[in-house]
């Protein structure tokens, strides 16, 4: 087990403070200690982000900086490099890295010095060079061996409502798979698994407003359940995760379960306008999705997208907001408001 690091610094001084103690004042040595204590308190934060190139990564990133924290973000391209530079403005304090997620070595380098990691990493649709068992369970495989025997104390993984390793799904189930790896990680680990999530700008909030601004809009089995939750309030739970060194799983979502109809008639109420919701079988998306992977190499939907769409979200959140120390959620009319004039 490696030793306590004020252990060993109090080992290392004891001869130096024998030595020197017949010449300070009497309680100078106490007074040098408080120093040191308030010196220690004052320092920032340290994160590492993984996947920091999306919206909640950005959101988190600017939180972040705001509160003095100094951020280590992660991202795959230099494209995605100069995207979250764009996305974020210049700060001294951030510091962007161009990993590939395989490279362990590299990862744990740009990890030196961070006290917490945020695992943003995964996809919704698979393909050929991007498959659910890369971006899922490789990445945390990689993360967990990187991050092993460095200055960080916990990641925070972020995850989807629903996903288990025997899930008949295979992204939920790879989800599942990749959670599991982290909790078997040396680093204490927290997975948050989310529904949608409505957020200003981001893609989700841009394609609701549009659905919303139709006369007529349709959508796969209207009666499907969602449950979205604000992107500040996931923001908010990521910080507190990984502060409070929370670990195992948690199922967080806003605070209304409605079905997907009732969702769209909302938002429309919103933008001051009205939609008439038509529902389409979901075994047409099904049959749709399957010709399209059958006759496309990048098919735009698949199965396994729709059947994570199509998850009823309805979960009680009483026991992940205390064990988070949050206090409430943001309302569902009130993240419409903030997010749809923007979207």
């Amino acid at each position: 087990m490696a030793e306590d690091p004020t252990t060993a610094s109090e080992k290392s001084g004891d001869k130096v403070a024998e030595d020197t103690s017949l010449d300070r004042e009497p309680g100078a040595q106490d007074e040098a200690s408080d120093d040191a204590w308030e010196e220690e308190e004052q320092l920032p934060e340290s994160w590492f982000i993984t996947g920091a190139n999306g919206n909640l990564g950005q959101r988190l990133i600017r939180k972040l900086l705001s509160e003095g924290a100094d951020v280590t973000a992660v991202v795959r391209s230099t494209r995605a490099e100069r995207e979250l530079s764009r996305a974020v403005n210049f700060n001294n304090k951030l510091r962007i890295e161009v990993i590939d997620y395989s490279e362990t070595m590299l990862l744990g380098q740009a990890a030196y010095g961070a006290q917490f990691a945020v695992h943003l990493v995964g996809i919704l649709k698979a393909t050929k060079d991007a498959t659910y068992a890369m971006a899922h369970e490789a990445s945390c495989t990689s993360l967990s061996r990187a991050l092993k025997g460095t200055s960080v104390e916990h990641i925070t993984y972020l995850s989807i409502l629903g996903a288990k390793p025997s899930s008949p799904n295979p992204c939920l189930a790879s989800k599942g798979r990749a959670e599991r790896i982290l909790y078997r990680s040396p680093t204490p680990a927290c997975t948050l698994r989310i529904p949608m999530v409505i957020g200003e700008r981001d893609y989700t909030t841009k394609m609701l407003a549009k659905r919303a601004s139709l006369s007529t809009s349709f959508t796969f089995r209207a009666s499907s359940l969602e449950q979205p939750i604000f992107a500040d309030d996931v923001i908010e739970a990521i910080c507190s995760a990984a502060r409070l060194g929370l670990e195992g799983g948690l199922n967080l979502a806003g605070p209304e379960s409605l079905t997907r109809a009732q969702l769209y008639s909302r938002a429309a109420q919103v933008l001051e306008t009205s939609t008439k919701v038509r529902s389409i079988p979901m075994f047409l998306g099904y049959t749709m999705a399957w010709l399209l992977e059958l006759f496309m190499a990048d098919p735009p939907v698949t199965r396994a997208m729709l059947g994570v769409l199509d998850h009823d979200d309805d979960i009680q959140v009483d026991k992940a907001l205390r064990l988070l120390e949050m206090e409430k959620l943001t309302p569902l009319d009130v993240m419409l408001r903030k997010a749809l004039p923007r979207a």
